[in-house]
């Protein structure tokens, strides 16, 4: 089922306002939601916190939409206020962690699926086993560290085991550079789509860079470092599939659409009544955003908002276990290496990668150290260490 854009005129701007108990309010539990409510929550984060950040830079760079961009952006920080305050003080540092690779391996899985472009498609399978190494390393590290089993967070919907090794996908800048979409033929999903996944890998790359010096740990802390860096090169590969021609009211009309069309998706699956009808409360939030971001796009670009995102959402994204798809993903394309645009061989990988990667792990690898003898199991070290006492 979809949801026609221009139907329902959404909650107006003046009726959008919160209150701080509103913004703090009860978050979710670690265990007893489904680890499926905890992907909506971080993927939502994500969503709104890069709406947040592309309207601070429309503002720097231009000077007639000013009023209009903070009017929208004090909403729009308010509701990821609302949806980061979701997760609760009874997840460590490295179990919050956990819940970011869930959501990037699930999510990349599902949009890689639904996406109409070929060779987007093919990027997001590519992205998608560096995303599958990064949870194998921070899984052993929570073993070690916490002696936590990261299926507790998993809930047994993702695999834990290595993907493409997180020390072979450090890469040049020139070889992270992908071929954009063209905004005048590309399907509304795929422009979501690409925005979906910047907004998710920014999120998770900022996230590291925050949470990882807080580690005692020296090899946490090499870590977080190793795994933000390729968290750059992923939101440097998904941005260069944007458009870069595409007018500053086309790039705001467009996060608006992903905006509702991601929390349409999450109204659509969510078991939690509480948290379902804060994601309808957004839905309406963002219809109105839309709305109101179209009406200046017929003022000043006299466009038809429906020329750039169609007159319908397309289909819900399901938050649903891609285990199937990654493992046949993770058989055929484990291999594959960039040049520039193009994905290649292992053997074609360019020396330009090569030397900077060698560079890089000069002195060790952090990802190789803490993952060094560990399969993950049922349980931890600890409770093996137990049985066979």
């Amino acid at each position: 089922m979809t949801l026609a854009l221009f139907d329902d005129r959404g909650t107006p701007l003046d009726r959008q306002r919160f209150t701080w108990r509103e913004l703090a309010g009860k978050p979710i539990s670690k265990l007893d939601d489904d680890a499926f409510t905890r992907v909506r929550v971080i993927l939502m984060n994500g969503i709104e916190s890069e709406q947040v950040r592309f309207l601070h830079a429309a503002a720097r760079m231009n000077g007639e939409h000013r009023l209009p961009l903070a009017q929208v952006r004090r909403i729009e920080h308010h509701q990821q206020t609302m949806v980061n305050w979701l997760l609760g003080a009874d997840h460590s540092p490295l179990e919050t962690t956990i819940g970011y690779e869930q959501v990037a391996i699930e999510i990349t899985a599902a949009l890689a699926q639904q996406e109409p472009d070929p060779y987007l498609a093919q990027t997001y399978r590519f992205g998608l086993l560096e995303d599958f190494d990064h949870m194998y390393r921070y899984a052993a590290l929570m073993d070690r560290v916490e002696g936590k089993d990261a299926n507790n967070i998993l809930q047994s919907y993702t695999d834990i085991a290595p993907g493409r090794p997180t020390v072979v996908e450090h890469r040049a800048p020139e070889n992270d550079l992908r071929k954009p979409f063209d905004r005048r033929t590309a399907a509304p999903i795929t422009k979501m789509n690409a925005l979906t996944l910047v907004a998710a890998e920014h999120q998770t790359h900022d996230y590291y860079m925050h949470v990882g010096p807080l580690f005692a740990d020296p090899v946490a802390r090499q870590l977080y470092a190793e795994i933000a860096s390729i968290e750059e090169q992923h939101v440097t590969q998904y941005e260069s599939l944007l458009d870069p021609t595409q007018t500053l009211l086309e790039q705001w009309l467009l996060h608006e659409a992903n905006e509702a069309y991601n929390y349409y998706s999450c109204v659509q699956s969510e078991p939690n009544s509480r948290i379902k009808a804060i994601w309808e409360r957004m839905l309406d939030y963002e219809l109105g955003h839309l709305r109101f971001v179209g009406e200046l796009m017929k003022k000043h670009e006299r466009r038809d908002p429906v020329e750039v995102i169609g007159e319908r959402l397309p289909e819900p994204i399901p938050f649903e276990s891609q285990r199937e798809f990654v493992r046949a993903t993770l058989a055929k394309e484990v291999d594959l290496r960039a040049d520039g645009p193009d994905y290649v061989s292992l053997e074609e990988e360019p020396q330009s990668s090569i030397d900077y990667r060698n560079h890089m792990n000069s002195e060790g690898s952090p990802s190789e150290t803490v993952s060094k003898g560990y399969t993950w199991r049922p349980g931890t070290e600890l409770t093996r260490q137990a049985v066979n006492l």
